[in-house]
């Protein structure tokens, strides 16, 4: 089977890598707030993914020292919840259906 050279790239060793889907879907990325202040109340966030089958998967992001690196661990995921919205100063569900 001939791959088409537009899913090809080069790993940084020079390696010839095929980029190959493995699930689609939509995601979250939320921080957490200290509820008086609205100040960062940690400096980590959490990244929800949600497959196209409704599947969650959750990890907390953690900055590393090196700038733009983060360690992601993986987190039992919780399932359906609430965030607020700093912008429309409401609170949503974590997945809304956009109409």
């Amino acid at each position: 089977m001939e791959i088409p050279s537009e899913v090809l790239t080069k790993s940084k060793k020079g390696k010839i890598e095929v980029r190959s889907l493995v699930k689609r879907g939509k995601f979250v990325l939320y921080e957490y707030l200290d509820p008086k202040t609205l100040q960062k109340s940690e400096n980590k966030v959490k990244l929800v993914l949600k497959d196209e089958n409704g599947k969650l998967e959750e990890f907390f992001l953690i900055p590393l020292k090196q700038s733009n690196k983060f360690l992601a661990l993986k987190v039992e995921e919780k399932g359906e919840r609430k965030i607020w919205n700093p912008r429309t100063k409401k609170i949503e569900d974590l997945f809304y259906d956009e109409g």
